[in-house]
C-alpha cells in the first residue's frame, strides 16, 4: 500500500518481461546455429500477464510504462485487483499514482488525431485486452465496484466477471482463496490455453478473438439471459458475442419411433420425472394465451445428451418430414448451467427418495418463439446416456407463465419491519415456477435471511391416524414431487449470484449503492425463485442488525476515514471561533458534540454537503446516486465518524491526565523529600555543564524550540518516511499540552491552598502563594512572578489557569488532526520497515510536500491567538482574517473526500491550511505587530 513500491514493482515487472523475451531470442539464436530453428516456430513477441490484488494494477502499470517494447503484453487478466481505486485509500501519492496509471489507459484507447481532427495513428493499446475477475461478497478487503473496469477499458477491450458468475465455478471466495480454489484455477487454465492458437503456438492476435475466447470460457451465459428474463437492462461487454443457437453435435443421435410414443401436452406444465425417451408436445399458441407468453424449464437431465428442445413452425417429425426439416429450430443452446447442490441418497439403484436438484434452466421469451407453433421437450431413454450409467432420479418441470403474476415488491418499510420481526410470504400451489421477488433496499446494505419450507403438495392427510405422522409421511412425499428451490440475485455490480438446494440462506450481494458514482439500479436486489409450482411454499424473511453494520463498515470504510478528518476540522472551527469571540476554547469533545446539534450545526455541516454533491453531479451530468440510500448511508457514516473521533479524543484525554497527575506527584514528592540533595546535584551539574549551554549554537537552538522541531521533522519528512516528520510534530504537540495541563492543575491547586490560608511550596521551597509555576518544555518547573500592580488580584491565578487550559483543548485538537494524519500513513510505514534490507529510497515528494504542509500548520497555529489574524494591506477589502472559515472549507473539502471514498484528497486540505497559516504569519510579522496585538476585539498578553 505505497505509491513508490507500485511504482518500483512496475519497473520490474517491465525488466522481467524483456527477460524473458529476450531468452526466447538466446533460445532461438541457439537453435538456429544448429540447423532447428525452422522447425521450432515463430519467435514470442508477447507475453500474458496474470496479477493478483495489487499485482493485477502493477501489471497495468507496466503495459504503459514507457520503457516497455511495443506489443510486448497484449492480455493482461486480474484477480481480485482493485482498478478504479485503493481499497482504503489513504496515503496521496498512492491515489495520485492510481489516478496517473487509470488516465493513461483512458488516453491510451483513444486514437491519435491532429488539433484539427485528422487521424494519425490507432490507439497505443488496441491491442491489448484486460480481464477482471472478482472474488465478489466473501472478498473483505476488494470489492467488486474497485475490481471494475468501467471508465478504464472500454466494452470492446475487456469486461469484469465475478467468481459467482463463472462457469464451472459459481463460488463467492476470500481475497486469498481466489488464488488456490481449484475450480476457479481449472477454469483460468483451460481459458488461457485457449488463447492459444494451434497453428502456431502464439496468443490469438486479434483482440477480439481473445476476449470472444474470454467471454465463451468464463461467461455461463446466465447473466445475460437473466437481464431479459427480469427485463433489465443488459450489462455485458459489447466485444463479447450473445450465446449463439447452435445445434447438438452430430454424434449424439437418437432413435425416432414415430409419433406413437410423442405425448401432447394440453395445460400449460409439464413435468418429466424419469428418462422414457418420449417427446413431448406443447401449444404455444393455445398455453401461450392470456399473458402466460413466457416459458421457463428446469431440469437436471443433460442438454443435447439427455434433453432437446425444439421450436416448430408446425407439426411434424424430424424424420420423415425433411422439408420442414429446415425451418425447426433447436434451442437446446440457450439452456443455462446451473449449480445444483448435493444429489438425494439412493437406498438403492433406479429409486427415488427425493426429487433431484435442477442443474440447468430453460428460459423462451416470447420474441424467441415468434413464429414458431409447437415446442418440443425430447428425452432421451436410459441407455443412450453417453455410455454411462443413467442417473438415480431425473427431472424437468416446465410451465408456460405470466412474469407479472410472480412479481412481489417489497417495500423499504417491510424489510425495515423484518429486523426485529420475521415477515412471512405465502407461495399457494400453482404458482408460477418463476418468482420474482424485487428489494426495494439492495441486501448489499441489509442482507436477507431467505428460507423456504414446504407446506404443501396436493396430499391431503385426513385417512391418517395421527397429524403429527401425517405431516411426516406428507413432508416425505413432498420431497419425492418437489424440487429443492434455486435462488439467483442479480446486483448491478457483481452480477449473478446462485443459491442452490434453497432452504435457509442470507442472500449477500456486493453492490455499493450509498457511493457517490452509483447508479439507480444499484438501489435493487432482485432475487428470482425458481419453485415447483406444484408445491406451495412459506417463505420467511429476516434482515440481521449485526451483518447489516458489518457490511457497513466493510464497504465505507474509506468514508468514515475521510468523515472523521472532517468532524475534527469542524471541531477545530467550533475552537477557532469561540477564541474569535471571546469566549473560552471548548475542548474538542464538547466541540465535537456541538456538530450534532440538529439545527444550529448538523444541518449545515452534514446534511448540506450532500445537497452540493447531488448539483454537482448535476452540473457535470454525472449519474445521480440513490437518493435515499445514499443521504441515510452519508449520515450514518458520519455520526459513525464522530463516535469514533469521540472515543479517540477520551483515550487521549485520559493518557493527559494520567501523564500529568503522575508528573505533578513524582516532582511534588522529589522536591518535598530530597530538596537539599537535589540541588546539590543540580550545582554540580549545571557546573559542569555550563560550558556546553554556554555555546551560540546551542542558546540560539533553546532561544527557539519551535524552529528546531520544523527543522526536525521536515529533515525525516524528506529524507526518511513522512509519517516520521509527523512523529516529530505529535511529539511536540504532546509536550505542550502536557505542560499546559499541569500547569492548568498546579494552578488549580495552588489557589486551592490560598483559599484555605495554607502555606504551601508550589514550587519546592515552601512555595509561596504570590509565586506562580509553570512548567518548561524540558519537564522542570520555573518560578514566575505577577507584576506588582496586580499582586493583589484574587483571580489572577484562575485567569492564568484558564489560560492554560485554553492553550491545551487548542493544542490538543491539533494534535488529533495530526494523529489521524499519521495514521493515514500507517500502511505505508509498515510497507517501509519491511523492506529496509532491501534498499532505501527518497520519499514521493508528492506525500513529503503535503506533510511539510501539515507540520507548517502545527507550527504556525501553535497558539490559540493565531486563529484569526488583524492586517493592514493596501488594497485589501476586507481586515480580519478568521481561521475556522478556512477550517470550515477544509472540513466541506474532507466531507466530499469521503462521499468520492477517496480520503486521501483530505491530505490536500491538511496541506492548503497549512500552507495558509505559514502566509498569514509571514504577513503578520512583516506588519510588525509583535509587542501585543488585537486578535478579534480580544487584546491577549504575550506574558504568558
Amino acid at each position: 500500500m505505497d505509491g513508490a513500491i507500485l511504482a518500483e514493482h512496475a519497473e520490474y515487472v517491465v525488466y522481467a518481461i524483456h527477460k524473458i523475451l529476450d531468452q526466447y531470442k538466446v533460445s532461438y539464436d541457439a537453435r538456429t546455429r544448429e540447423g532447428a530453428a525452422a522447425s521450432s516456430g515463430s519467435l514470442p513477441k508477447n507475453v500474458i500477464l496474470v496479477g493478483h490484488s495489487m499485482g493485477g494494477f502493477v501489471a497495468r502499470a507496466a503495459v504503459v510504462h514507457p520503457h516497455l517494447r511495443k506489443s510486448a503484453v497484449q492480455t493482461v487478466l486480474t484477480l481480485s485487483t482493485p482498478h478504479q481505486s485503493p481499497p482504503v485509500a489513504l496515503q496521496p501519492s498512492l491515489g495520485h499514482y492510481f489516478a496517473r496509471v487509470n488516465s493513461e489507459w483512458r488516453e491510451a484507447y483513444k486514437a491519435q488525431t491532429t488539433n484539427t481532427g485528422r487521424f494519425v495513428s490507432s490507439p497505443a493499446l488496441s491491442d491489448v485486452v484486460v480481464v477482471s475477475i472478482s472474488g465478489a461478497y466473501n472478498d473483505y478487503q476488494v470489492r467488486s465496484k474497485l475490481a471494475s473496469l468501467d471508465n478504464i477499458v472500454p466494452p470492446t477491450h475487456g469486461f469484469m466477471i465475478s467468481s459467482t458468475a463463472m462457469r464451472n465455478v459459481w463460488l463467492s471466495m476470500e481475497h486469498q482463496a481466489i488464488m488456490w480454489c481449484n475450480q476457479l484455477v481449472v477454469q483460468v487454465s483451460h481459458t488461457l490455453l485457449s488463447l492459444i492458437d494451434v497453428r502456431n503456438g502464439q496468443p490469438l492476435p486479434d483482440s477480439r478473438k481473445r476476449l470472444e475466447v474470454f467471454a465463451r470460457m468464463l461467461r455461463s451465459g446466465i447473466s445475460h439471459n437473466f437481464n431479459r428474463m427480469m427485463q433489465l437492462p443488459s450489462s455485458v461487454a459489447a466485444g463479447s458475442q450473445m450465446h449463439r443457437l447452435v445445434t447438438c453435435p452430430q454424434n449424439i443421435h437418437w432413435n425416432d419411433e414415430g409419433l406413437d410414443r410423442d405425448l401432447y401436452i394440453p395445460i400449460n406444465e409439464v413435468t418429466v420425472l424419469a428418462m422414457d425417451g418420449r417427446r413431448r408436445w406443447l401449444d404455444i399458441k393455445q398455453l401461450g394465451s392470456n399473458g402466460k407468453s413466457h416459458f421457463v424449464l428446469v431440469t437436471n437431465l443433460e442438454p443435447c445428451s439427455g434433453i432437446r428442445l425444439h421450436l416448430w413452425p408446425e407439426k411434424g417429425n424430424l424424420a420423415s418430414s425433411l422439408p420442414l426439416n429446415d425451418r425447426v429450430m433447436e434451442v437446446t443452446s440457450k439452456m443455462m448451467r446451473i449449480p445444483s447442490g448435493p444429489a438425494p441418497r439412493q437406498p438403492e439403484p433406479g429409486s427415488q427418495t427425493e426429487q433431484p436438484p435442477p442443474s440447468a434452466v430453460f428460459w423462451l421469451g416470447p420474441e424467441d418463439m415468434h413464429g414458431f407453433r409447437f415446442l418440443t421437450i425430447s428425452v432421451a431413454p436410459r441407455p443412450t446416456v453417453s455410455g454411462r450409467p443413467p442417473p438415480a432420479a431425473s427431472m424437468a418441470v416446465g410451465q408456460f407463465f405470466n412474469p407479472e403474476e410472480g412479481n412481489k415488491d417489497l417495500s423499504p418499510w417491510f424489510m425495515l419491519q423484518s429486523t426485529y420481526s420475521q415477515k412471512e410470504l405465502l407461495l399457494e400451489e400453482a404458482h408460477p415456477l418463476a418468482v420474482k421477488l424485487s428489494f426495494s433496499i439492495s441486501s448489499g446494505l441489509l442482507p436477507v435471511t431467505l428460507s423456504m419450507n414446504t407446506v404443501g403438495c396436493g396430499i391431503k392427510n385426513s385417512g391418517l391416524p395421527e397429524e403429527e405422522a401425517g405431516d411426516l409421511e406428507s413432508s416425505r412425499l413432498c420431497k419425492l414431487r418437489c424440487f429443492p428451490p434455486v435462488a439467483l440475485a442479480w446486483d448491478n455490480i457483481s452480477g449473478l449470484h446462485i443459491y442452490p438446494n434453497l432452504n435457509s440462506e442470507t442472500i449477500f450481494v456486493d453492490s455499493s449503492p450509498a457511493q457517490w458514482s452509483s447508479t439507480q439500479q444499484s438501489d435493487k436486489t432482485i432475487v428470482l425463485l425458481l419453485v415447483d409450482p406444484h408445491c406451495s411454499y412459506k417463505s420467511s424473511i429476516s434482515i440481521s442488525v449485526s451483518a447489516a453494520a458489518s457490511r457497513l463498515l466493510l464497504m465505507y470504510s474509506s468514508k468514515i476515514v475521510g468523515f472523521s478528518i472532517a468532524v475534527v476540522f469542524f471541531a477545530l472551527m467550533q475552537q477557532a471561533y469561540s477564541w474569535d469571540r471571546n469566549l473560552h476554547i471548548p475542548s474538542m469533545l464538547t466541540a465535537v458534540e456541538s456538530n450534532l446539534t440538529l439545527m444550529s450545526h448538523f444541518f449545515p455541516l452534514a446534511v448540506l454537503p450532500i445537497f452540493f454533491a447531488f448539483i454537482f453531479s448535476f452540473f457535470m451530468s454525472q449519474p445521480f446516486p440513490p437518493f435515499a440510500s445514499f443521504t441515510s448511508i452519508s449520515l450514518i457514516c458520519y455520526i459513525f465518524a464522530n463516535g469514533l473521533v469521540a472515543i479517540l479524543i477520551l483515550i487521549s484525554h485520559l493518557v493527559f491526565f494520567v501523564a500529568a497527575v503522575t508528573h505533578i506527584f513524582i516532582k511534588a514528592r522529589w522536591q518535598m523529600w530530597e530538596y537539599n540533595a537535589q540541588l546539590i546535584f543540580l550545582q554540580r551539574f549545571f557546573n559542569r555543564s555550563s560550558s556546553f549551554f554556554s555555546l551560540k549554537v546551542v542558546r540560539a537552538l533553546r532561544a527557539n524550540p519551535v524552529l528546531v522541531t520544523f527543522f526536525i521533522a521536515m529533515v525525516f519528512a524528506c529524507l526518511v518516511h513522512p509519517a516520521f516528520g509527523l512523529l516529530i510534530l505529535l511529539l511536540a504537540h504532546f509536550f505542550c499540552c502536557h505542560n499546559a495541563l499541569c500547569s492548568s492543575f498546579l494552578t488549580a491547586s495552588c489557589r486551592g491552598h490560598e483559599q484555605n490560608n495554607e502555606t504551601v511550596d508550589c514550587n519546592g521551597d515552601h512555595y509561596k502563594v504570590s509565586e506562580r509555576q509553570t512548567y518548561n518544555f524540558d519537564g522542570s518547573f520555573n518560578r514566575t512572578f505577577p507584576s506588582e500592580d496586580n499582586s493583589n488580584n484574587p483571580d489572577l491565578s484562575k485567569s492564568f489557569g484558564e489560560a492554560q487550559l485554553d492553550v491545551f483543548h487548542h493544542r490538543h485538537g491539533l494534535l488529533i488532526l495530526h494523529l489521524l494524519a499519521t495514521m493515514m500513513f500507517a500502511p505505508s510505514v509498515v510497507a517501509w520497515f519491511q523492506r529496509l534490507a532491501m534498499g532505501e529510497s527518497l520519499p514521493w515528494l508528492l506525500d513529503s510536500v503535503l506533510v511539510i504542509g501539515v507540520i507548517l500548520h502545527g507550527i504556525c497555529n501553535s497558539k490559540p491567538e493565531f486563529n484569526s489574524f488583524l492586517l493592514s494591506i493596501p488594497g485589501v477589502p476586507f481586515r480580519h482574517v478568521r481561521l475556522y472559515v478556512v477550517y470550515l472549507i477544509a472540513g466541506y473539502w474532507a466531507y466530499f473526500s469521503g462521499l468520492a471514498l477517496a480520503p486521501d484528497r483530505a491530505f490536500y486540505a491538511m496541506a492548503s491550511v497549512g500552507g495558509i497559516s505559514f502566509i498569514l504569519r509571514m504577513i503578520h510579522r512583516r506588519i510588525g505587530e509583535t509587542k501585543e496585538v488585537t486578535y478579534g476585539s480580544r487584546k491577549h498578553s504575550h506574558r504568558h
